[in-house]
């Protein structure tokens, strides 16, 4: 189903509540920008309890919708730079140039917000715990983060950014072949990287 059929049922008052919080998680299983269990956790902190509350849960639904909207907004954007950069002779992208089509990467309007509360979430995890290449120094920086309320050093940030090289060139051998449990996880650590990246920012609508 759709992402508007899910969210036609999290609004049906002829349901039970607790069939249309379902609905609602269907709709964060299609748009999950910061991570499902971390953007369920968001909107209840923008929300408030929607699990048990009815105004919550269409308040939390609201949240999600305007957030998707913009990101398809954004992806007409994205749609003619890349037809006025074509016109140019630009036809491919570069690597390190944005891209909505791989998918939200933050919250819309809410980058900064959402991103420090997802580095929450990951921070209890046992992701940052590891000793993998670049494991311990990404998990140094979603502490100096979360202490900063966002904020990073340069030095800080250049501790970040020798880490996620660590991460990538792992990531980009064959990885994926020897250990798919190990490729997963160096992609999670690249995730948080960019989730302090995000936070590390001003609040805004979409990357610069």
């Amino acid at each position: 189903m759709s992402f508007s059929a899910f969210a036609r049922r999290v609004r049906d008052p002829a349901l039970p509540h607790q069939r249309r919080v379902s609905a609602l998680r269907s709709c964060v299983q299609l748009y999950r920008p910061v991570g499902f269990e971390a953007t369920l956790s968001f909107l209840e902190e923008l929300a408030g309890p929607f699990r048990r509350d009815e105004a919550a849960l269409l308040r939390a639904l609201e949240h999600l919708a305007a957030s998707r909207r913009l990101w398809h907004e954004d992806l007409q954007c994205y749609a003619a730079e890349r037809r006025t950069a074509k016109q140019l002779g630009h036809r491919t992208p570069r690597r390190a140039d944005r891209n909505p089509n791989l998918g939200p990467t933050i919250w819309y309007e809410a980058a900064q917000r959402a991103a420090l509360h997802a580095l929450n979430h990951w921070q209890r995890s046992r992701l940052l715990a590891g000793d993998d290449p670049g494991a311990r120094e990404i998990g140094s920086s979603v502490s100096a983060c979360l202490a900063s309320g966002g904020p990073l050093t340069a030095e800080q940030h250049e501790r970040l950014d020798d880490a996620v090289q660590q991460v990538r060139q792992r990531v980009g051998g064959r990885l994926y072949e020897e250990d798919a449990r190990a490729y997963f996880r160096a992609r999670d650590l690249l995730r948080v990287a960019a989730l302090v990246r995000d936070a590390a920012t001003n609040e805004g609508a979409k990357p610069a």
